[in-house]
């Protein structure tokens, strides 16, 4: 009979640690070998994440993969949240790349999309953030992980500091699955503030030559939030807020969920709604929302990632955001994203296009953007179990009276009618279609699908889909607040009407919300300065967005 060899994987790492040796003291590496660690750790084939999140990004350790040699170096599988540095495409242009598996694409969004209209790339998926995270422990385990950290010690031992984000996802899988771990750290000290990752999970520990790169993007300047955005956010906070008494959210990015976090402390307050609504969060700490923190609205906060300039408020504030005894905030996108799809009673967020279904998806013709979380986010917890008022009602209407009663999350979309270049954002058809035809996908890249939202806000009004008893009812709610789109225009008139006197379709004047009072004036900063003022000069934000 013949013996079976149950640790293959590990028998193989010890082989790539062993070709690594040469370059080695003990877990530290010099950054000068760190071309030679990559060809000697990474074989053809290998399942690789480079970690790169909303913010966070493993960049030092994605311009020296882009240096190893292709012949080497070659048909990878890469396994990551966010496709953002110029390194990520760069590494499949060169051909090293065979597969990707990612949840979000930024600024690679046009790139990637050419890539894959030539036949350079195949997609595996396009996946949300925690759906990809539990594929890391299922079929999708990385076999090398290049990942960053604020800091390591002599031992190896990380600081993740407040942008924790996706680390301990990515490092949990790989090391406990026979893989490899390689840190890129800003510093190497003798003392950690705290220990965030244990240095027997990490195998290689590089300081950079220079900071690993930080998105600020959260960051929304007031002074560029327009008096529609003002209104809609006067529309979500009277007619959907305050109705639902929404206490536990999570805002998307943009400067539509920007307007609502400045209206809280003025028309939220002058509403009578403190302590009603809005108290605890699942968000990223926005500048934006200084003021409604500052003036008492807001209870907790836990965070996906931080954001660059709110290190020092965060940690002043540590009945607000989850804090470590070192100070400073602890972030982790994976138990965040849970707490979004589980323990939130709404979510609400901004998209490129939507369907008469009420399909959404940022994916158009020429950009494949992906999702992010929003899919987790925007979803009806079918798991959920426990009981709230918003979550009950949003049911009912849903549902109905049926025998079993069951609570709905509320998932809105709040846009304008147009984007910008006056593209219409309500279509008849996604081009998600015609994306899935090009890249061979077996599903449309949607972001959130029709029977998971609840409520879409645009200049026009609120429509409450919940309460649309028909298909036909639900596609003339959307086209009723669709505006001068071609969707829009092409409504039946008599419906519209009919489902504006049920209050399916609200406009502003039915909420007795005047046009003309939606004014900047509003805004509780309108500045990038307001926000620094308003904090006591703790937010110090990026130079991109000073103009003092």
């Amino acid at each position: 009979m013949t013996t079976k060899c149950w640790d293959t994987r590990a028998r193989n790492r010890a082989e790539r640690l062993a070709r690594a040796a040469s370059f080695t003291a003990g877990r530290i590496v010099s950054s000068e070998h760190i071309v030679a660690l990559l060809e000697a750790v990474i074989e053809p084939g290998d399942r690789v994440c480079i970690e790169g999140n909303n913010q966070k990004q493993a960049d030092f350790l994605a311009r020296s993969l882009v240096k190893t040699d292709p012949a080497r170096v070659r048909e990878l599988h890469l396994v990551q949240s966010v496709l953002a540095l110029p390194e990520h495409i760069d590494l499949i242009e060169r051909g090293q790349v065979s597969l990707i598996d990612f949840s979000f694409s930024g600024p690679q969004a046009n790139r990637l999309a050419r890539l894959v209209e030539s036949g350079k790339i195949t997609i595996g998926a396009i996946h949300t953030y925690l759906e990809l995270f539990a594929r890391y422990f299922v079929d999708l385990t990385p076999r090398v992980a290049l990942i960053a950290a604020q800091a390591a010690d002599r031992d190896g031992n990380l600081y993740t500091g407040p942008n924790t984000e996706d680390t301990p996802a990515i490092v949990e899988a790989t090391a406990f699955k026979g893989g490899i771990v390689i840190a890129q750290v800003n510093e190497i000290v003798d003392k950690l503030p705290r220990v965030d990752i244990p240095a027997d999970w990490v195998n290689f520990v590089i300081q950079a030559p220079t900071p690993h790169y930080i998105e600020p993007l959260f960051t929304r300047d007031p002074a560029l939030i327009t008096e529609i955005q003002v209104l809609m956010g006067m529309i979500a906070i009277k007619g959907l807020y305050a109705e639902y008494g929404i206490t536990r959210l999570n805002h998307g990015i943009g400067f539509d969920t920007a307007a609502i976090e400045l209206l809280l402390p003025t028309y939220a307050a002058d509403l009578g709604l403190k302590g009603k609504i809005c108290t605890h969060w699942a968000l990223n700490p926005h500048p934006t929302l200084i003021p409604a923190i500052e003036a008492g609205f807001v209870e907790s906060v836990h965070s996906f990632g931080s954001e660059v300039g709110m290190e020092r408020y965060t940690a002043a504030r540590p009945d607000i955001f989850f804090v470590g005894q070192d100070g400073s905030m602890r972030s982790n996108r994976a138990f965040c994203q849970a707490a979004g799809h589980y323990a939130c009673d709404l979510f609400i967020g901004s998209t490129l296009q939507i369907d008469l279904q009420g399909n959404s998806s940022t994916a158009t013709k020429g950009r494949i953007a992906g999702f992010g979380g929003a899919p987790n986010m925007g979803a009806d917890a079918r798991g959920r179990r426990h009981a709230s008022p918003a979550w009950l009602r949003a049911g009912r209407e849903g549902r109905g009276n049926i025998a079993m009663p069951r609570g709905q999350k509320l998932v809105v979309q709040i846009v304008e009618t147009f984007r910008e270049h006056m593209q219409p954002t309500f279509v008849e058809r996604l081009d998600a279609w015609d994306l899935a035809a090009t890249a061979n996908m077996e599903l449309p890249p949607v972001m959130i699908y029709g029977e998971d939202l609840t409520h879409i806000i645009t200049e026009e009004g609120i429509a409450n889909l919940l309460m649309c008893t028909t298909p036909q009812e639900r596609e003339q709610a959307i086209r009723g607040v669709a505006g001068y789109t071609p969707v829009g225009m092409a409504r039946d008139l008599r419906m519209v009407a009919n489902l504006r006197d049920r209050g399916i379709i609200r406009r502003p004047e039915d909420l007795g919300i005047r046009k003309r009072d939606a004014t900047r004036d509003l805004l509780a900063a309108r500045s990038i300065k307001d926000l620094v003022h308003i904090s006591g000069g703790l937010y110090d934000p990026p130079k991109q967005f000073r103009n003092w």
